[in-house]
Parts: structure tokens; sequence; C-alpha cells
């Protein structure tokens, strides 16, 4: 007897263009866009949302993306600035391993320093990478590459002085602070 078990593909990998959408990657501010495209707006995350929350992979993707590599755009029912509170309220940091620019390359004005990189990062702690870069006109990967600088130094101190390594939050911790978002409830 020969059983078939029909793989399907994760809705992020058909349907492409719903998932790069600019507007799920970094929301605009409600006060920034018109009512109009506020609907819109919601209409294409609920869409997203729904398809991403009805994934088999859902809960690996989103455990993945929160603790494991800091992803960019819409994954798991999540914003970067979703996942990025979730790791706050988690107290956990990661290393951000993408090389890949996001957004136009900064032209002329030299490299943006190591000190401007962290200043904007405590002046804006809320912002993504890509809000970040877009302040300082750089690529989001330059912003990226900062970032690890600073938590691979404060590693390196807590190793040198003998702290204890971080630790790994378990997959029901991760979906317990996903709950408190209030953009689990959009579906």
């Amino acid at each position: 007897m020969t059983i078939l078990v029909e793989a399907t593909s994760p809705p992020c990998a058909t349907a492409t263009e719903v998932y790069h959408d600019e507007l799920l990657h970094s929301p605009p501010s409600r006060t920034d866009i018109t009512a109009a495209e506020w609907e819109m707006l919601s209409v294409k995350r609920a869409a997203a949302h729904r398809s991403c929350a009805g994934c088999p992979l859902m809960i690996d993707c989103l455990y993945r993306a929160v603790v494991k590599v800091d992803v960019s755009g819409f994954v798991a029912c999540t914003t970067e600035s979703d996942r990025a509170f979730i790791r706050r309220q988690l107290g956990i940091e990661i290393d951000q391993v993408g090389t890949t620019t996001y957004g136009a390359p900064r032209v002329g004005g030299g490299p943006v320093s190591h000190g401007a990189v962290m200043a904007a990062r405590q002046a804006y702690p809320k912002d993504t990478c890509h809000q970040l870069a877009e302040r300082l006109g750089c690529s989001t990967s330059t912003i990226k590459r900062h970032l690890r600088r600073a938590r691979e130094a404060k590693r390196d101190e807590a190793t040198a002085t003998g702290e204890p390594g971080p630790q790994v939050p378990t997959i029901d911790a991760v979906l317990d602070c996903f709950d408190q978002l209030e953009s689990s409830q959009v579906a």
C-alpha cells in the first residue's frame, strides 16, 4: 500500500507579494496615513495574519524569528517591532547575522560611526533596524552590523567577568508573550 502525503508550502512561500509588502514590514503610524490607507493596511495585515496563523509551521517560525535569528519583515504573525517587544519581555538578545541590505545603499557622506548607531538606538529604542537605517541614511545591514558588534562586546565583557550565559526561553514563554501583543488578536 502506498500512502501519498500532499506537501503544502507555507503561505509566505506561495504569496510572497503579501509578505514582502513594505507596509507590513514597518507599519506607519495611524496619524501618518489617511483613513482609507489605514483600512487597506488593516485588511492586508489581517489577511497575512490569518494565513500565518493557519500555517502548520507558525509556532516553529515564531520561535525561530524571536529566539534564533532576527529576520526582517512580517513573519509568524509579527512585525520586527512585535518581535523586539517579545524579546524585551523575555529579556533576550540574539545575534543578527543578516548581511543583505534592505533599502537603498547610502551614497556619499562617508561611513556611519558606531557611536552614531548606538546613539540612535538609545534615542529610538522601538525603531526597527530599517527605521534606524532611514534615520541615519545607511543600509539595514550597517545598523545590524553595529548592533551585533555592541552585543558581542557586551557578551565578551560578561564572559570575562564570569557571568552566566543567557537563558533560552521555552516555546511556551514565547507564545505567552505573543498572546500579549495587540496584533495577535487580529485574525
